[in-house]
């Protein structure tokens, strides 16, 4: 049987039999070959002659078509395995990797059609929404850490402190009370937060030198807890407590 096959431009050989096939309706993996055969030498007739390149792809599908022909004529040849060989195999599995190819392409060129729909606009937020700083939500901020636990390290370093101090050079002289602010604790702290990033809350108060410095140092550390200068932290029951700033 035959069919109009419109004169169009294929992207190949395989292009066109992909084409034959859908519109004859029939199984990939069982093609009439002689009518498909038929089909593709009438459209390569029609073919425009000027571009040899183009033309002579064409040519050597339809000589391999007229070899499949022939050998389908002759008695089938059998494998290694002692099964039957269909000389279409080869062809078959060619026109599958076309086909996927082919998909694949369209799928690719959807996705750049529609990625050519993307619009974006260059950022005009005032600057005081850009400025903004959400409240600080201190339930949520101190929702894994209690003040229970802060003095715990608080009263432990306390008690390093008092170890650490000689019980008969301690009465030598007079021992002069030192000022210590909490403003100027509060910028230090700051500024060890600053170089440190994240550090520990034990650590920071074992680095000061006397009992007034860790006191004021704690107050300090709640302090800035409140205004949400840092973020206090800790992982599992007992183990240190990490300050990190925000």
């Amino acid at each position: 049987m035959g069919i109009l096959v419109k004169l169009q431009v294929f992207e190949g050989p395989l292009d066109l039999l992909l084409h034959l096939i859908d519109k004859n309706k029939v199984n990939i993996y069982d093609i009439p070959i002689v009518e498909i055969t038929a089909q593709y030498l009438e459209y390569v007739k029609s073919m425009d002659r000027e571009d040899l390149n183009i033309v002579s792809e064409f040519l050597v599908m339809a000589a391999t078509l007229i070899d499949i022909k022939s050998r389908m004529l002759l008695p089938k040849e059998v494998n290694e395995n002692g099964e039957e060989e269909d000389p279409r195999d080869e062809l078959v599995q060619k026109l599958l990797e076309y086909k996927m190819y082919k998909f694949m392409s369209l799928e690719l060129k959807d996705r750049e059609l529609d990625a050519g729909k993307a619009m974006y606009k260059i950022p005009t937020l005032p600057e005081e929404i850009l400025q903004y700083e959400p409240p600080v939500d201190l339930d949520k901020l101190l929702s894994d850490v209690t003040l229970s636990k802060l003095n715990d390290i608080f009263q432990m370093v306390i008690k390093k402190q008092e170890d650490k101090v000689d019980p008969i050079r301690s009465h030598f002289g007079k021992i002069e009370k030192e000022e210590v602010s909490l403003p100027d604790k509060i910028e230090y702290i700051k500024d060890y937060a600053k170089m440190h990033k994240k550090f520990s809350f034990r650590k920071l108060l074992e680095s000061q030198h006397t009992k007034m410095h860790i006191i004021v140092s704690f107050l300090a550390v709640l302090e800035l807890m409140k205004t949400g200068t840092i973020n206090i932290a800790q992982e599992k029951t007992f183990d240190d407590i990490l300050i990190t700033t925000v």
